[in-house]
């Protein structure tokens, strides 16, 4: 079976702001399916990269973009999300004294055919969403109650199934465990599973490598903006990256 292309790549891609340089010749791609972790200090370029993937940063002079095989000469955020990429950012960007249906619905609503908001309509697939995709079985959760009342864990649940019901290739979450308890945590990790099973992708950026290590296929460590590692999970011990992390943080290099 012939490999597919990836979802996203970037050819020689880098950033500079003035005459500090963000990022450097950064070559990467993300497959179809694949949960890649990235990795690395403050100051590694991370930021600068996933800006650049959402279209907020274009890339210097010579740096390529591709999209499913093509490449995308004009890449801006519209640009971004209109091919399916989406950001669940540590905040969640949720409305959290409203109820769960509006959140799921927010700038997307169902109407029905006089224009109007089909208020039946979304609360009927929220509920549906939150049986088949957040394994909520219980009748005390319900479309109405507000996303006040969730756990944080459910919270990135709620992002993340909104982001999958509206068909993202490639969803970026951007250190979601933050300020999670150990079981928020757990099911935030299962919510991200969820993607995977979907068949879509992910970038799961965090400074957790505890983290990051059990919900991924791949991992790509970034150093002062270059990539420093890409490993497959079955290349690399958790212990392994540990020692890489430390010593690329003195030496700049993953390998001695």
């Amino acid at each position: 079976m012939a490999k597919q292309d990836p979802v996203i790549q970037l050819k020689n891609v880098s950033k500079t702001f003035g005459e500090v340089r963000s990022l450097s010749s950064v070559n990467l791609e993300i497959y179809p399916g694949e949960i890649v972790g990235l990795l690395g200090d403050n100051g590694a370029g991370k930021s600068t990269l996933v800006k650049t993937i959402m279209g907020f940063h274009q890339p210097d002079e010579g740096g390529e973009i591709w999209f499913k095989g093509e490449k995308i000469t004009e890449w801006n955020v519209a640009k971004a999300r209109q091919l399916g990429i989406e950001t669940i950012y540590q905040e969640r960007a949720l409305c959290e004294l409203q109820p769960i249906w509006r959140n799921m619905f927010m700038g997307r609503e169902i109407k029905n055919r006089f224009g109007k908001l089909d208020v039946n309509a979304m609360k009927s697939e929220a509920a549906k969403l939150m049986s088949e995709h957040m394994g909520f079985t219980s009748t005390a959760v319900h479309p109405d109650n507000a996303v006040l009342t969730m756990s944080g864990g459910e919270k990135q649940g709620v992002a993340i199934t909104r982001a999958l019901y509206f068909d993202a290739e490639l969803v970026i979450l951007d250190e979601p465990t933050v300020g999670l308890s150990l079981s928020e945590t757990k099911k935030t990790l299962e919510f991200i599973q969820n993607i995977k099973k979907s068949g879509r992708s992910a970038i799961f950026i965090d400074h957790n490598i505890f983290h990051i290590y059990p919900a991924v296929d791949r991992m790509i460590v970034l150093d002062r903006g270059k990539v420093a590692g890409n490993y497959k999970k079955s290349e690399i011990t958790m212990d392994e990256l540990i020692e890489s992390m430390y010593r690329v943080a003195r030496t700049g290099n993953m390998k001695e």
